[in-house]
């Protein structure tokens, strides 16, 4: 849990978590979902950087350790992405249709929108989750 590879890869996961999160939400995804958000108010301005940053790292070693264990010893990028994609699928398709219909926070559109931006982000983590495990490991 503790080894080179995983802690490297969770250095590097962190930061796209940190810096892809706001490529893809920051850049792209906030123009698109501002008209789909049901609640004003919703998003802060400027987020808690510290809160942000240690929020990625969790993902991170989450990530990165249940990828280890999932590639079984065969790091590839197809192996990854396809992590990634089933843990879009989690997180962004499944909780957030459980979030659209439970709460108003935003409508089915966006949740839709949210889920392919979702389903994109860790489809790269997980490459590079392989790349880093594929490096170390060999």
């Amino acid at each position: 849990m503790f080894s080179k590879s995983n802690l490297i890869s969770t250095i590097v996961t962190a930061l796209w978590g940190f810096l892809g999160g706001w490529l893809i939400w920051g850049i792209i995804g906030d123009p698109i979902l501002k008209e789909h958000i049901s609640t004003a108010g919703l998003m802060k301005e400027m987020p808690d950087m510290p809160l942000l940053a240690l929020g990625c790292l969790i993902v991170g070693f989450a990530f990165s350790t249940m990828y280890s264990k999932w590639a079984n010893a065969t790091h590839g990028v197809t192996i990854g992405a396809t992590f990634g994609i089933w843990l879009g699928f989690l997180t962004g398709l499944g909780d957030g249709l459980i979030d659209n219909a439970t709460a108003n926070i935003i409508d089915l559109s966006g949740t839709l929108i949210n889920a392919v931006l979702y389903i994109v982000h860790f489809a790269i983590m997980g490459v590079l989750a392989s790349l880093v495990y594929n490096k170390f490991n060999s």
